[in-house]
């Protein structure tokens, strides 16, 4: 039996080609042969401007293929992707967190890369950052990158405030006090408070010892771990070190709109290339640091991909979707083009080209990853299916305990009540 997304998507090709209607999803071939593809993805302005360059010497190279490009915020960006899967119009190219790919591969959204392995070798990639885009041994997705977690911070505020540069190995206690010298020097909120990302939380929660899930796909903490980190954050909050509820409720994924992106706060947790995205606020004063790690120096941060890229099961043109995807992830012109903005380069020959090429904020980006090679722990599991709800989930339970609605272990109590439900092993 046809699923309803693929009697969709057949529905749309009667539909261009017996009507001419605009307007829908898939690719399409203009009358001259040229194929068209939709790509999507999300970022900041940074990042578009670099893709935007490199889809254009991809056409100039390829000009029998038009690359139709959009992006928009994360938030906003996981919202329309799933919309777009449930209405059967999914882009031919998609950009994918980790935490999504057990979602729509396990609805069968994607297409099995296997199909296309002659246009889209992987020879130069390493074989374990290629197992985070397989679900049950089938490559659906290939990592654009590795990254990591990280403390974006304005150093010219640390130096007035007499402290030294974070090293890997400092504590949640040397964070919040950091945090409360940067107060005593007329920082106001320094902070943004990190207890609405379930990201920060799974840092917070390894530097323990724990982990995130288990191998059953659950929930493998408890409520009194989840009630302790919220009532760690509360307690900053009133101690006025981050960021007010009413800013924190404000970030919807982008730099722009995050407490220290509106200079409502002079340091922020956020992965390190999309860190990228305050350069232009903070230019050289800004700077990397690792994320704190557990009460006996454990570091809670891991290595993971920056985010994978897939082919829609239903694109009308695989072929030209993985010579798109081939030429971002191996060509040198790319590889000089996008540089680690979308972290470091996951093929081994072009990491090696790039990184001692890189400038600027991106030379940061490198520092930071070269001075934790052989200190972090391996990368969990790609999470469950559910996982990518459950973010939103744990942001909307946060704004609960972060406005004073209700107590951080009531609230833990229902987040994992929920997680549950949500997880789909």
């Amino acid at each position: 039996m046809r699923r309803p997304r693929t009697l969709a998507a057949v529905a749309l090709a009667l539909c261009l080609a017996l009507a001419g209607c605009g307007g829908g999803g898939g690719s399409a071939t203009a009358a001259g042969g040229k194929v068209t593809l939709r790509f999507t993805w999300w970022g900041n302005a940074d990042r578009a401007a670099r893709t935007e360059k490199a889809v254009a010497a991809f056409e100039k190279a390829h000009p029998d293929i038009d690359i139709q490009t959009s992006y928009s915020t994360y938030e906003s960006y996981k919202q329309k992707l799933a919309t777009q899967a449930a209405g059967g119009d999914v882009p031919d190219l998609i950009q994918l967190d980790y935490r999504q790919i057990s979602q729509y591969a396990g609805s069968e959204v994607l297409l099995d890369l296997g199909t296309q392995r002659k246009t889209l070798p992987t020879k130069e990639m390493d074989s374990g950052l290629l197992k985070t885009g397989q679900v049950d041994g089938v490559q659906y997705a290939l990592p654009m990158g590795v990254g990591t977690q990280a403390m974006a911070y304005d150093k010219e505020a640390w130096k007035k405030a007499g402290l030294h540069t974070p090293k890997a190995g400092w504590t949640w206690d040397d964070w919040a006090e950091a945090l409360r010298r940067l107060k005593a020097a007329g920082y106001e909120r320094p902070m943004t408070d990190p207890g609405s990302m379930e990201d920060w939380f799974e840092v917070w929660l390894r530097g323990q010892g724990k982990r995130l899930y288990g191998t059953d796909g659950q929930a493998a903490f408890r409520a009194a771990d989840l009630a302790r980190f919220w009532s760690f954050t509360s307690k900053l909050r009133k101690e006025g070190l981050v960021s007010r509820a009413e800013d924190t409720t404000q970030m919807a994924g982008s730099v722009e709109d995050s407490p220290m992106g509106r200079k409502r706060a002079v340091a922020e947790f956020n992965w390190d290339a999309p860190s990228a995205g305050y350069e232009a606020l903070y230019g050289d004063r800004l700077a990397l640091a690792p994320m704190p790690a557990g009460p006996d120096g454990t570091p809670g941060q891991y290595y993971k991909p920056s985010m994978l890229l897939g082919i829609a099961a239903d694109s009308a043109h695989p072929r030209e979707a993985a010579r798109f995807i081939d030429f971002l992830l191996n060509s040198d012109q790319a590889a000089d083009i996008l540089g680690v903005d979308r972290g470091t380069p996951v093929n081994g020959r072009q990491r090696t080209r790039v990184l001692p090429a890189v400038t600027g904020f991106q030379q940061q980006v490198a520092g930071l990853q070269e001075s934790l090679q052989g200190k972090l722990k391996d990368p969990p599991a790609a999470p469950p299916r559910g996982d990518n709800g459950l973010q939103s989930t744990f942001q909307r339970d946060y704004d609960q305990v972060s406005f004073e609605q209700a107590a951080p272990r009531e609230v833990a109590e229902d987040f994992l009540t929920e997680a549950r439900t949500e997880l789909r092993p």
